[in-house]
Formats: C-alpha cells, structure tokens, sequence
C-alpha cells in the first residue's frame, strides 16, 4: 500500500512542536519531484490496488489534535509520531489506502533498510507488552515480515494506549532502503487490516480522545510554502478550507470507497462515469488514477503525449462507420463491439480486460486488444454523437484519441507552455462539481536538471463490479480539505485554501 510512494531524497527540518488553538504543528521542508522516482510510484500503486479490488469482491477545531505533515515534493506527505513510555520518535506516512501501523524493529537484523532509519526498541519502553504473531504484509514494490507487539503511541497531543502495531524484521525491497520516512500509519477501515488489528483512529474514538469521530487532512500544494500540511484528529481546522463541506457516504468499507459521477472536461461530459463509478479516497497515492478510456480523453484535451495504438486506429478505421450507424440505430452501447463479433458475450455485457490491456498486453493476446479498443471507441464516439457530431469529426476524434493513450509507466507529459490554456477538469460528487485547474493537476518534476510536467491523470482500469474506479489521491485532495468521518461513514469536501 506504501508502493506508489515516491521514493527520493528529502531534505526536512524538524522545529519545535507547539500548540495553538488545540492544535499541535511541525514545521518541515519539501524537495522537487523527480520522474524517475514518478513513474516508479505511479506503477506499484496501481500494482496494489489491481490485485487487492480483484481479491475483495463542521466548525472548529475543538478538542481535535493535529499532526503536522510534510509534503513529500506534493506527491508524499508524512509526520513523526511517538511509540513507547518515553516516546521513541518515528517518521510515517499518513495512509488512508491502508490500515496498519509498522516501524522497523531493533530486532532487523538481516535487511539493509533498517540500519538507515529509526528502530523500535521495546526493552526502552515501560508500556511495552508483549505479543509476538508473526504477520507480512505484500505492497507494490516489496514486501514487509516481522511480528505483532503492543505498546502507547502519541499522535500530536494524544497518547493512544496499548496499541498493537507491526515491528518489522524484514524490508527487503530497495524501496525502503531509500525511503525518508520509517514506517507506515494506516488510515482505513479495520476490514483491510492486517491480522484484524483496530486501526488507531478506531483505538482513539474507543478510548475517548477524540470529540468528534473524524480526522481531516489538509495537504499544502504551495511550491513557495514549506509547511507541508495538516492532519487533525477530532475534527477540523477551519483556517484550513471555505465554505462548507459537501458530504458522500462510503459505499464500501475497506479502502475509503464512494459513489462519483461524471467527470467534466472543460464543462463536457466525458460519458463514461455518466451512470456513475466507483471512487476511493487515497492520501498515499500521488497522482489522479482513472479508467484509460477517459485518461486518454483528457490526456487529448489537455494536449498530453501518448502512445500509439495501431489496435484501436484500425478499429477506427474498419468498424467506426458501423459503430456509429449502430449507435445512431439505439443499439445498446455495451452490446455493439458483441454484436459486431470483436468481444464475447456473457448474456449481459461484453467482455473486455479494459483499455490498460491495449498498452500493455502482448500480441498473443491480440483479440483482447481489439476488443478493448472496440469497448473504448464506443465511449468516444458515443460522447461525441451527444454533442452532433458530424461522422467525420467523430471519426477523426476517436482517431486521435488513439493516439493519445497513457504510457504504460503511466505518467504523460505536457508542456509547461501551455498550462494557461489548458482545460478545467472537473468531477461530479454528491450532485457537485468539484474543479480542478490546470495549475492543480498538472504536475512539475525534475528530470536531468530539467523541469517537465506531468499530467495529474493517470490510467488505471478495474472491471466490474469493483470498476469502473478513480483513486483521488494527492492531487485532489490538494485541492479539496478532506474529512474522513468514521462515526457516520462518509467523506466531505470544502475548497482548500
């Protein structure tokens, strides 16, 4: 779950904790991104999220605690928190895509990472206690082994007691080797937890130190700005957002699952989420991860590099006078790539492996690509007949499209020229629409002392009935302070300022 994070050097400062206003702050720096470390991140994410959906079918702060977070180059964010009786101090990602806490242990003999960052050291502790089940846990990028123990964690103000947590005796991957924070601080629901271990905002709300079951994530996206950001227990910060926050029920617990709507280019219905997709909530993922079929529309319209798929360009050119003479005739649209004979039919929807396969999968997989391609021309043209299109512009659209599918490392590159002319992108949830900017999704990294931009979106396909899916990472919820309320399950938004 901690795979996607971007793996780079960080230079960070850590200044005195003070409270102000029931809030307690710490002070840190932020680095440039760089694409090398990008593209690795983006992969293993969505590495993760592939095989874990597959397996799983307000005011004022109050009597809140925040926990100050530093923006991990706008893509990574993480804060110290203590462990033990005196507290031993850890560096961790604040991760609402999964639901343990690990650090590495003193007892992390055989793996090079543990001897680059801090241990936990139970002897020194006088609230430690003792439970020793071994457990793994498998991410992206590597894995992590060692076993249960149990002991006081401080988070800001708050000191949760006897909490159980993960000591890790293994880290084998280079992944952690180069990592700048310790461990992992999982957000989620218990049902994702491994070992059936409480979360600690679940051991929080049991032991009474929060006012209000939420917590709250403000992420700072100011490049001038060091502070980082803000992650507030109990309740919210409200110098933090403006307006009120428009609220949606978690549909599935586990990840922080909701229902989303459309999404809007330049205020134009991409078609594809128009009946609704799925959408997780996710403060460890960097980037904006949606189904290919829309990426490429934005990667289009936000003028985004992409590769070419002669799969679907022949599509196009073979079968795009039928797809749309059916269209126009009210054939169903998932049933027209069936009925012209390029995907199987299970008696309800035609069966495709999403458009991921047509950048990824090999040529002996052949007809799966084109029924993929098939499956996405349909949208595309099926949205542009919405808007009277003529056949030919619509045609030579899909066409274009074509040519502008995500990469397989998943990152497509903009030029930093055009921001200012790039379209507002825009999601529906809970009836509202919630922007995004150019200057909000595109992002600028490093790359041979150069700076190039990235487009925020990213391909990422899950079949039904887990998919269609987006993952709102860091780039929305940049944008939007976020309210994670466990007590009546749901999420809220309010503009970040």
């Amino acid at each position: 779950m901690m795979a996607k994070k971007l793996i780079v050097s960080l230079l960070w400062l850590w200044a005195l904790s003070y409270s102000c206003e029931g809030l307690s702050r710490i002070s840190l720096s932020k680095k440039k991104l760089d694409l090398h470390s990008l593209r690795a991140a983006s992969s293993a994410r969505r590495q993760h999220f592939s095989k874990n959906l597959l397996v799983s079918d307000s005011g004022s702060v109050g009597e809140s605690d925040a926990i100050p977070l530093s923006n991990y180059l706008d893509a990574q964010y993480f804060g110290v928190i203590g462990i033990g009786t005196p507290p031993q101090n850890f560096t961790v990602i604040f991760d609402t895509g999964s639901s343990n806490l690990w650090v590495p242990s003193v007892k992390c003999y055989f793996s090079v990472a543990c001897y680059f960052h801090h241990k936990y050291k139970s002897k020194k502790s006088s609230t430690y206690i003792q439970n020793g089940e071994s457990c793994k846990i498998t991410y992206g990028s590597g894995s992590i082994s060692g076993f249960f123990s149990q002991d006081n964690v401080q988070v800001g103000d708050l000191t949760v007691t006897d909490q159980v947590f993960i000591e890790t005796t293994r880290e084998p991957s280079i992944s952690f080797v180069l990592a700048k924070f310790d461990g992992l601080l999982g957000l989620g629901y218990p049902e994702i937890s491994v070992g059936d271990v409480p979360p600690i905002w679940y051991s929080m709300a049991e032991q009474g130190l929060m006012e209000k079951k939420v917590f709250s994530f403000w992420l700072n996206r100011d490049e001038e700005n060091v502070n980082g950001g803000e992650l507030v227990f109990g309740g919210v910060d409200s110098k933090h957002f403006t307006g009120q926050h428009t609220y949606v029920n978690v549909t599935q617990k586990g990840y922080w699952q909701i229902e989303m709507g459309d999404l809007l280019v330049d205020g134009y219905s991409t078609g594809f989420c128009a009946d609704g997709c799925a959408a997780i909530v996710d403060s460890g993922t960097s980037l904006l991860a949606g189904p290919t079929t829309i990426v490429a529309q934005v990667n289009h319209a936000i003028g985004a590099e992409g590769v070419v798929s002669e799969e679907c360009k022949e599509v196009v050119k073979e079968y795009g006078d039928v797809i749309i003479e059916m269209l126009i005739a009210q054939t169903s649209p998932a049933k027209v790539c069936s009925k012209i004979g390029l995907c199987a039919f299970d008696g309800s929807h035609s069966v495709g492996n999403g458009i991921e396969s047509v950048v990824e999968m090999t040529k002996e997989k052949g007809s799966d690509l084109i029924c993929a391609a098939c499956e996405m021309a349909v949208v595309w043209m099926e949205n542009q007949l919405r808007e009277n299109a003529t056949k030919d512009r619509i045609l030579a659209y899909a066409n274009q499209l074509c040519e502008k599918l995500p990469s397989p490392m998943g990152e497509s590159t903009v030029s930093c020229n055009e921001i200012g002319s790039m379209p507002d992108i825009a999601f529906t949830i809970a009836g509202k629409t919630f922007t995004l900017t150019p200057d909000q999704y595109v992002l600028k990294v490093e790359e041979s002392g150069q700076t190039m931009c990235i487009s925020g979106f990213m391909a990422f396909d899950i079949p039904a009935p887990r998919g269609p899916l987006w993952i709102l990472g860091d780039v929305f919820m940049g944008a939007y302070h976020t309210v994670f309320d466990f007590g009546d399950d749901k999420i809220g938004f309010a503009k970040s300022v």
